[in-house]
């Protein structure tokens, strides 16, 4: 019995050891590491082990170079013991869901089998279970009118991830909005990505320049990885250059915002400030006065024209005559 269990035991150990395909492990290997875990092994016992393993685990070998190579099937379930919890399960799921866009390739393809798992485990519980009930419970929703995102291409996507992570160029071909054939950038220096809404950009630098670009990555239509490495911008901070506007469309320098909200229009503002010197004061007549430095973007003339006349802004002055300028318009077109 002694033996059977620790035959069990180091079996399950060898399992853990070997790799997910692509990469692989040989018999030698494996037998160097079990025997460091502890476990006396001879590699003749390891190769009758891993033949046993193979017919009822997705593990194979790949014989087409010496030494023989063992792996996990690149799509085969995760192998743990124990199992997920629930908890585990539902956290698996939440992150498959939102942060996809956020994680480099490996680590998706990684994760995969987790998923998985996680789906199995969730499925096998009632629907009105709390952790699968909790699924259909909570959702994000974004401020702003939801538009189903861009379709992009899985290949190009994972390539440029690949860069970034590894601090190598790209030559991609990339539509503009307007064009009918791809520009081609021979030489791209991926800084980050940022996801707004459903569309991903790439943050990067062309050829020898230095100034920040941003690419919407459903455009690329294609994408290569080069050897050499790419270029890093000293100082460069993805969250200053958020902060900054840009993924809002810069319109110009920072302004400093003056605008009389209405009381149902502004008073979100005082739980929601924008930005950190704001001052927000009531008048008698129950108005919000405003006076905030926000950076000078498109965005920032969206968002007060959603108020429609629940603000009147006060200054910059060309702001106002902005705004004045596009409810006229508006007014003659609804004529």
């Amino acid at each position: 019995m002694a033996t059977n269990q620790q035959s069990l035991l180091r079996q399950w150990h060898m399992l853990r050891m070997v790799p997910r395909a692509p990469l692989k492990v040989s018999a030698r290997d494996l037998c160097e590491r079990l025997c460091a875990a502890g476990f006396e092994v001879a590699k003749r016992t390891v190769e009758r082990d891993l033949k046993e393993l193979s017919e009822v685990f997705p593990i194979v070998v790949d014989s087409r170079d010496k030494p023989y190579g063992w792996s996990w099937l690149r799509e085969a379930s995760s192998f743990d013991l124990p199992g997920l919890s629930l908890p585990e399960a539902l956290t698996l799921a939440l992150v498959e869901q939102h942060l996809q866009h956020h994680l480099p390739p490996s680590a998706v393809d990684a994760l995969r089998p987790h998923f998985q798992s996680a789906a199995r485990t969730l499925s096998a519980v009632d629907d009105a279970s709390p952790p699968r009930a909790w699924l259909n419970k909570v959702r994000s929703v974004p401020p702003q009118q939801p538009l189903l995102p861009p379709r992009m291409d899985d290949e190009c996507q994972r390539l440029v991830y690949l860069a970034l992570m590894q601090d190598r160029q790209l030559r991609l071909h990339y539509r503009k909005r307007d064009a009918d054939v791809a520009t081609v950038y021979p030489a791209v220096h991926p800084l980050a990505v940022v996801q707004r809404g459903g569309l991903v950009y790439l943050v990067c630098m062309f050829g020898h320049y230095d100034d920040v670009r941003t690419l919407a990555l459903h455009r690329v239509q294609q994408a290569e990885v080069s050897y050499e490495a790419g270029r890093r911008k000293p100082g460069f901070d993805i969250d200053a250059y958020i902060a900054s506007g840009q993924f809002g469309v810069i319109a110009g320098a920072p302004i400093t915002l003056r605008a009389v909200f209405s009381r149902a229009a502004g008073e979100h503002l005082f739980e929601t400030p924008l930005s950190a010197d704001q001052v927000l004061t009531a008048d008698d007549a129950g108005c919000l006065h405003l006076a905030a430095t926000v950076p000078n973007t498109r965005s920032l003339v969206w968002w007060l024209l959603g108020f429609g006349d629940g603000v009147v802004i006060q200054e910059p002055t060309s702001l106002r005559e902005e705004l004045a300028g596009i409810a006229r318009r508006m007014t003659a077109a609804y004529a």
